[in-house]
């Protein structure tokens, strides 16, 4: 997705992502994250500001939702690396091979990576904190929400044998395509819920009040297994719009950057 959802350039890359982060001081700890994927116009402000305020491990697993459909429902990568603009990016093939172990929700399938923006995006912004890193691919598609609680314990078992457990990534837009003032109405319902530390009350909002949040497979699980790890609060980073970019306020998307602690 390079040259469509981020510059296509290492050097313009570099400095585009520089332009969305900053060099905080004081970093969270945190257990799990929920952070956005649209292309960086609109969401690397979020973004930016998500992986600014957090540390960044040398071992990653990001969730994302599958939003081409193809493979399993939830599909890791296990085997080789990404290649991004400034080289290659190595999966976390140890941590890899104890999830899929752990959980027989898990599926090794590459298929339903391919042609999927919402988790490579997140990578530049990890680089920026962490300039070598490993991470564990993980696409989420129609899991229950007892589904979510069973991989997301079965995740924080894993996590919880490390010494310093690998960061928990969900990658998840918001609202879709609804009027400023309706997305950020819903969105913070959704928000709420997350605040909240309720990975039950997210899932269901969501589907009750028709929240378009097409992250909240990924975001429900990292909830559950930050919960089981022992996270006793939680922190809206920022909150945005589109139309705080574009100034269209007649069809946005919303984008949130939490952190679970």
């Amino acid at each position: 997705m390079a040259g469509r959802f981020y510059p296509g350039t290492a050097r313009e890359l570099e400095r585009v992502v520089r332009l969305y982060t900053r060099d905080a001081g004081e970093k969270i700890r945190a257990k799990g994250v929920v952070v956005p994927h649209a292309g960086y116009v609109y969401s690397g402000g979020v973004a930016g500001e998500l992986f600014s305020s957090v540390e960044i491990p040398d071992r990653n697993v990001i969730f994302c939702p599958n939003h081409t459909g193809v493979g399993a429902d939830a599909s890791v990568m296990s085997r080789g690396a990404w290649r991004m603009p400034w080289g290659e990016v190595p999966i976390d093939e140890e941590l890899a091979e104890r999830l899929l172990a752990a959980s027989p929700l898990l599926s090794e399938d590459a298929s339903a990576h391919r042609g999927e923006h919402s988790l490579e995006v997140q990578l530049p912004f990890l680089r920026r904190f962490r300039e070598t890193f490993r991470f564990v691919p993980v696409a989420l598609g129609g899991l229950s929400l007892a589904d979510c609680r069973a991989l997301g314990e079965a995740v924080a078992g894993v996590a919880g044998e490390d010494a310093l457990p690998p960061l928990l990534i969900a990658s998840s837009d918001m609202s879709h395509y609804e009027p400023d003032d309706v997305a950020r109405k819903k969105d913070g319902l959704a928000i709420d819920r997350m605040l909240a530390l309720d990975p039950e009350g997210l899932f269901r909002i969501v589907r009750s009040e028709r929240i378009s949040m097409c992250g909240v497979i990924p975001a429900t699980v990292v909830l559950f297994a930050s919960l089981a790890l022992g996270a006793t609060s939680a922190r809206l980073v920022k909150y945005s719009t589109s139309g705080d970019v574009s100034g269209d306020r007649e069809q946005v998307v919303g984008y949130a950057g939490l952190a679970f602690r």
